[in-house]
Formats: C-alpha cells, sequence, structure tokens
C-alpha cells in the first residue's frame, strides 16, 4: 500500500478515487468493502466499528444517516465460479470523510485518506454553495415577477386597496406556514420589521413560495373568483395544498428551513462579477 500512495502523490489517481463508483443518474458512491479493503482492514468486521461511529457523527452534525449510508447486498466471487451475497453500505463521499475520521489513525493510508476526503469534501461544499445561490438568485426574481402578476390577478378578483393585498398575502402565508402570518414568520425566523422574509430564505423555501403563488395566480383566474374573501381563502387553500404537498413527500416544513443571509448580498456579488468581467 506505500507504492500505492506513493503513486498518488506524484498525481495519478488516488486509491479512493480508482474504486469510486457512479449510478446511472451520475452520483459518486463508495462500496465499504472496497472502502475498507483500501484501508487495510483484513477482517470487514472490525470496519463495521469504524461504519456505526461514522453514522453517528452523521446524525449528530443534523444530517440523514440514510442519505449517506445505503445498506445494500452484493454478490462476490467466491472462487471456482461461485458466488454468494454479502451485506455491504454504499457510502457518500460525506460518508467516507466521516468513516475515515473515525478509523485506525495509525495507518498511513488513513492519514493519506484524511486528507483527500477532506480537500475533495470541501470542494464539494463550494461547488454546493455556488448552486445553491445561483439558485436563490434565480428563484427570488421569478418569485418578483410572478407577485406582481399574482397582485394583478387578485385586483381583478376586487382586491385592491394596499391594506387588503397584505391580509391577502398573509392568508396565503398561514396556509403554507401551518397557521403563520408574516408577522410570526418574521419572529420564528429572527428577521427585523424591515426585512423582507423573502430575501431570506433558502432555494427550497423561495420555489414552494413560488409554487404556491403561481397556482394561486392561476386559480383565480382559472374560477373567475370574484370578491376579497373568496380570494383570502383560495390562497389560503392553496397554500395549505402545497404544505400538504410537502409533508407526505417527507420535506421540512417552511417555517422549519434556516434563515439565510440577505439576497442582497448574493445580488451585489454578482453584479460586482459582471461589472469586473466587463473591464
Amino acid at each position: 500500500m506505500g507504492k500505492e500512495i506513493e503513486r498518488s502523490s506524484q498525481g495519478h489517481a488516488s486509491p479512493f478515487e480508482r474504486i469510486r463508483r457512479a449510478n446511472e443518474a451520475g452520483g459518486e458512491y463508495w462500496s465499504s468493502r472496497e472502502f475498507a479493503a483500501v484501508l487495510e482492514y483484513g477482517d470487514y468486521r472490525n470496519f463495521e466499528a469504524v461504519i456505526e461511529k461514522a453514522k453517528l457523527a452523521c446524525f449528530n452534525s443534523g444530517h440523514r444517516v440514510e442519505d449517506h449510508f445505503v445498506d445494500v447486498t452484493e454478490m462476490i466471487e467466491i472462487g471456482k465460479g461461485g458466488q454468494r451475497s454479502v451485506k455491504t453500505i454504499y457510502l457518500s463521499r460525506y460518508a467516507c470523510y466521516l468513516a475515515i475520521q473515525n478509523a485506525d489513525p495509525k495507518k498511513e493510508i488513513v492519514a493519506l485518506g484524511q486528507t483527500y476526503f477532506a480537500v475533495q469534501t470541501r470542494r464539494q461544499e463550494l461547488a454546493d454553495e455556488r448552486i445553491e445561490e445561483e439558485r436563490r438568485l434565480l428563484l427570488r426574481e421569478e418569485m418578483r415577477r410572478h407577485n406582481t402578476q399574482l397582485a394583478e390577478a387578485a385586483k381583478d378578483a376586487g382586491v385592491f386597496k394596499p391594506v387588503d393585498y397584505a391580509i391577502f398575502q398573509d392568508h396565503g402565508y398561514r396556509g403554507l406556514y401551518g397557521g403563520l402570518g408574516a408577522r410570526d414568520i418574521h419572529e420564528r425566523k429572527g428577521l427585523r420589521k424591515n426585512q423582507k422574509i423573502l430575501d431570506h430564505m433558502g432555494s427550497t423555501e423561495l420555489a414552494a413560495n413560488l409554487f404556491r403563488a403561481t397556482q394561486t395566480e392561476e386559480k383565480l383566474r382559472r374560477d373567475r373568483v370574484k370578491g376579497k374573501a373568496a380570494a383570502n381563502r383560495t390562497h389560503h387553500e392553496v397554500g395549505a395544498k402545497v404544505r400538504q404537498t410537502i409533508q407526505e413527500l417527507g420535506g421540512t416544513m417552511p417555517e422549519d428551513l434556516p434563515t439565510e443571509d440577505s439576497i442582497k448580498k448574493l445580488e451585489t456579488k454578482r453584479r460586482k462579477q459582471i461589472e469586473n468581467g466587463k473591464r
């Protein structure tokens, strides 16, 4: 294994990269048995204790264990063309990182692996952060556009005054947020009075609210809803239906999603990047 380490340090594929697998969707994963072999665990049962510690670390960090450790049965060769089934675990990159942090630190390959997965995990985190930023920017802009269209549909239904529109919007929030109105959401998410709720949503929460807005607009027009009370009821019903769908899919309720930094920071960052690119 020393030669494996030497070759990887000279720029060739890491031993961990060589056993990396990919599913049909392009998602990467590692087999716990192959991973144990690379880490020089001659008896797989000894590595199972490492996996259990990694699962506990995953749980304590707030991640869903089943998203990173998937129990499967594989067939392995046993000689003379025979096969037998064995239990193994498919590990995500994050799961590998946790496992190697709990592996025997005296092994030279473990030290190499800790560096490799620390670097690779950080790279993935940065890539995920950039993707999340792009999603937030896109969805926030879509919310601005569709809220304008929603306001027009509400006006056609009879919601004319600003105070009436605020009440109309509050009904939508109460449906989606399990009874919480705009003021309640501000308080729950620790926002100041002058901070806009939508500016501090992550992409998942923005997407739920965008669906609420687009479907309410469509329903108001399709059903030719008339009257403030009917419009408010429609908005609440649509919000509640979106919430029900999230619940049925096992998603996190919007009021429980984290409060993000203001989208204004990302918009300023994007604007500077564009300006620098023109220079």
